[in-house]
């Protein structure tokens, strides 16, 4: 189990560029997925993460018409790039740090279209035959830049 990754709330300043954020958050999509799968798949790993990351999100902004919008994530969140091998290592290593969180996305999630179908794929697949098609990681900037290495952004 991961121990509680986030923002406290005298840490969130919403103020400063997000560089100045103590935690990073990056998801790394599969470079071998066309622009649709690689999208859903950043798209569902940021939703597995959002929720468990306290103070991720920033407040939601009401437009000059009155119009809500939702609170964004005020830290930023980067898209990356990477093969299939790394994925699976930024994985692991993310993994093994307790100061991170991850959540990720394996190739079973797109390749069947039944929730119980996908969750009885992974549970019959060993750790190192899951193909990975997005890494989500949130942890202390330095370490997040340790894990993930010197990746090109999502083109």
């Amino acid at each position: 189990m991961t121990a509680a990754i986030g923002f406290a709330p005298d840490e969130i300043d919403t103020s400063a560029p997000t560089r100045a954020a103590r935690l990073k958050w990056v998801v790394v999509v599969n470079e071998e997925l066309p622009p649709g799968l690689a999208a859903n798949a950043a798209i569902c790993a940021a939703a597995a993460t959002a929720p468990n990351i306290a103070g991720l999100l920033g407040e939601g902004a009401e437009d000059a018409d009155g119009f809500f919008h939702q609170g964004l994530p005020w830290a930023g969140c980067t898209v990356l790039v990477a093969d299939a091998a790394t994925l699976r290592t930024i994985r692991a290593k993310a993994a093994a740090h307790e100061q991170t969180f991850v959540a990720d996305m394996p190739a079973a999630a797109q390749q069947t279209r039944v929730y119980d179908e996908y969750r009885a794929s992974v549970a019959l697949s060993r750790a190192e035959e899951i193909e990975y098609y997005a890494v989500s990681v949130v942890g202390p900037r330095n370490k997040v830049d340790r894990i993930i290495g010197h990746l090109p952004l999502l083109g």
